[in-house]
């Protein structure tokens, strides 16, 4: 299993690579992404010290050292420390600040990541809607990707063998959010992190979201 011990943090960042040879319709779709994405990247983005957000520094994107055995394009979720590990080549990893779940609904285990999208589609699920029908049931058609989607700018979808979870790894328009417990199942990041990842994650890689604090102790 992954642990925190298994990583040192130094710095660096991850970029994300242009859109080549696109069509007229798909130059049109690409153009209204780029648009987006200038306007969820702060002016003079540098991953590792820009924080508009006021996070806590520790949530900003690191390359990290990292155990040699595990497998490089894998993602590994820390869902203790809030840390989602992007394994490279050579024993390092990107690490970066995230959100995972609230109470019981976040749900540690092994997934493929079998598909990806940019600024996706939205569709709340209907144990969503039922649990939470005043937030949700306006959504039951789906909500149009966008800088106020829930998913954001990227999207990686997890399954377990041929079976969508409805678990998503993704941007948020709750950047505030990152380090704590808000979501409705998926692991949340800052959108101009997982712009940067987006182009390094391939579909196919393996995805471990590891178990979250059992519970909270209070000081006196």
């Amino acid at each position: 299993m992954l642990t925190r011990r298994h990583f040192v943090a130094t710095s660096l960042a991850v970029f994300s690579q242009p859109i080549l040879g696109a069509t007229s319709a798909e130059a049109s779709t690409a153009s209204q992404w780029a648009a987006w994405d200038r306007q969820v990247t702060p002016a003079n983005y540098d991953p590792a010290t820009s924080n508009p957000w006021g996070l806590n520094p520790r949530f900003l994107p690191q390359r990290v050292e990292t155990n040699r055995s595990l497998v490089p394009g894998d993602i590994h979720v820390d869902a203790v420390a809030r840390y989602l590990y992007f394994i490279e080549e050579g024993g390092t990893a990107m690490r970066y600040g995230v959100a995972i779940a609230r109470g019981n609904l976040y749900e540690p285990g092994t997934y493929t990541i079998r598909r990806k999208a940019k600024w996706p589609r939205w569709t709340p699920t209907a144990d969503m809607i039922k649990r939470d029908p005043q937030d949700y049931a306006q959504f039951a058609d789906g909500m149009p990707g966008g800088p106020n989607n829930p998913l954001g700018a990227r999207a990686f979808y997890l399954f377990q063998g041929n079976r969508d979870t409805y678990l998503r790894i993704h941007g948020t328009p709750y950047s505030r959010s990152i380090g704590g417990r808000a979501s409705s199942g998926c692991v949340r990041m800052v959108m101009a992190h997982i712009i940067g990842l987006y182009d390094w994650v391939q579909p196919g890689a393996t995805a471990h979201l590891y178990p979250p604090e059992r519970f909270a102790t209070a000081s006196s």
